[in-house]
């Protein structure tokens, strides 16, 4: 290896038995195949001058690497790769300036590399690390590559929990490592602060432990396609304030607690299409997103939705796809995509757990509007002040029953003449065989029931028949109950379209 790295060739220590040379059965290893980290420190910090007209770097392939490979605050010229290599101690990068570093399929102890700077890729795809990968604060020139890896919380496995104490000096119960810090359980990922340049591939991967991306910027996207996240703590992924040109949580992502992008923005898609997420409380905390698409037909996701605040320029989804508590106070969209019916969105509305806000209701009822679709958005209004009435005192709720039953709050204006025909037709039979006693006795006059009836219904006499003639015996009863209604009919129609109908203008 030493005489290899000014020429950068390759150190291949493998048997060619896929068997054998699995990093995870390291114990059958030789020791011909053991080689100290300090030795490729060593070289990375330039012990071995390179070869002129050659470009040097470390190439190692199946090797034991005992010991911490510690390149911190280091500046390096030289690439770093390894193949399925076993790394027993952790590799820190920590505040180092580096080109590309590549271990693929290797397993690792952990990996500390905050505030590193990566001129070109950081791969890690089919390694395993052991106690959790730091990234905070770092900067990735190329891509992040973690495809296919598997990554653990410092503490979620035996061994990782014993280095991760011994890496320390000593043994340290549970609550000496809260206190400093060291919160094993939760982070498989800690990469806070994260800026990546390239696109970061972390298809197919699996993580115990959560990934804390708090304030990332991916330029070119985040890819989860397939990944599985076990959380240890709450969250399954913690990306407050994110920001990517994409971000896919499709194909068959699975996250066991909360994913959480409050304030994230994406100028491109969201997607959480055939997604499975489950929470005991909340499954997806997406508020005061900026999206430009957000794709939201998950598989299966228990636990609440909240889009509170969050302005989405496109929402593609299936609201039967996600049937718990939904969030949608100060929730925007420019545009509905998708086959949803009506009856669905109206349901969608109603599993605030806050109950009734009226803004999630003019906003669906707005943009029926622009796409002229008038009858939904009345269907929508109508709905707001249904749901309205239950947080009324029952003066009001009683009020907005009578109006509901009458009008339907304005929005149904044809009820009002419905009852008036049915209370015309009513009045005109029972009069017809009951007819009322002329009042002035000095003319003749010839009694004719349906105007009488519509006299009657009319708030205003239009016909002369009210003052002319007088309903005998239970018939005045039907008379008062006639008038009332017709002052009740037209009271409700003109309420309904000027308190209900006026808001609706734009």
């Amino acid at each position: 290896m030493w005489d290899a790295y000014p020429s950068g060739a390759w150190v291949d220590l493998r048997t060619g038995d896929p068997e054998l040379d699995d990093p995870a059965k390291v114990e059958r290893w030789g020791p011909d195949r053991t080689v100290r980290a300090q030795v490729l420190a060593s070289l990375m910090l330039g012990a071995h001058p390179s070869e002129p007209g050659r470009v040097p770097g470390l190439r190692l392939a199946g090797a034991r690497i005992v010991g911490e490979l510690n390149l911190s605050d280091a500046t390096l010229t030289t690439k770093l790769h390894l193949l399925n290599c076993h790394l027993s101690g952790a590799v820190s990068l920590t505040d180092a300036t580096t080109k590309g570093v590549r271990f693929r399929g290797c397993h690792i102890h952990r990996i500390r590399a905050a505030r590193c700077t990566v001129d070109g890729l950081f791969e890690l795809d089919s390694c395993t690390i052991e106690a959790g990968i730091r990234l905070d604060n770092a900067h990735i020139s190329g891509q992040l590559r973690l495809s296919r890896a598997h990554l653990y919380a410092p503490g979620t496995t035996p061994a990782a929990s014993e280095n991760y104490m011994q890496d320390r000096g000593r043994l340290y119960t549970d609550d000496e490592r809260r206190e400093r810090g060291w919160d094993h359980r939760y982070w498989a990922l800690w990469a806070g602060g994260l800026i990546v340049d390239g696109a970061a591939f972390c298809r197919d991967m699996r993580a115990t432990g959560g990934l804390r991306l708090l304030g990332a910027r991916f330029n070119s996207g985040l890819y989860l396609e397939r990944a599985v996240i076990k959380e240890t703590g709450r969250q399954a992924i913690y990306a407050d304030h994110l920001s990517a040109t994409s971000v896919e949580f499709s194909a068959g992502f699975t996250a066991e607690g909360t994913v959480r992008l409050r304030g994230a923005r994406i100028p491109g898609v969201l997607s959480f299409n055939q997604a499975k997420v489950s929470s005991p409380d909340r499954c997806l905390h997406l508020s005061h997103m900026q999206v430009e698409e957000l794709i939201l037909s998950p598989a299966s996701a228990e636990g609440e939705v909240n889009l509170g605040y969050s302005r989405i320029g496109v929402l593609l989804d299936d609201p039967n796809a996600y049937t718990g508590p939904v969030r949608l106070n100060g929730f925007t969209f420019e545009s509905l995509r998708g086959s949803t019916s009506l009856a669905d969105r109206l349901s969608w509305l109603g599993r605030d757990p806050e109950g009734y806000r009226p803004q999630p209701y003019e906003q669906l009822a707005s943009w029926y509007r622009r796409i002229g679709h008038d009858q939904e958005a009345r269907a929508v209004l109508l709905a707001k002040q249904r749901a309205r009435r239950s947080t009324l005192r029952i003066p009001g709720r009683v009020a907005g029953y009578l109006l509901d039953l009458v009008v339907g709050y304005g929005y149904r204006p044809w009820l009002a003449g419905v009852w008036f025909a049915l209370l015309l037709a009513v009045g005109t039979a029972v009069f017809a065989t009951h007819p009322p006693s002329q009042v002035g006795l000095d003319e003749r006059r010839v009694f004719h029931a349906f105007p009488y009836t519509l006299d009657l219904l009319v708030p205003v006499s239009l016909f002369e028949q009210r003052g002319a003639w007088e309903p005998v015996g239970w018939t005045q009863w039907l008379a008062n109950f006639l008038i009332a209604s017709g002052w009740i009919l037209a009271t409700a129609l003109i309420a309904g379209g000027t308190r209900v109908l006026r808001p609706q203008s734009n």
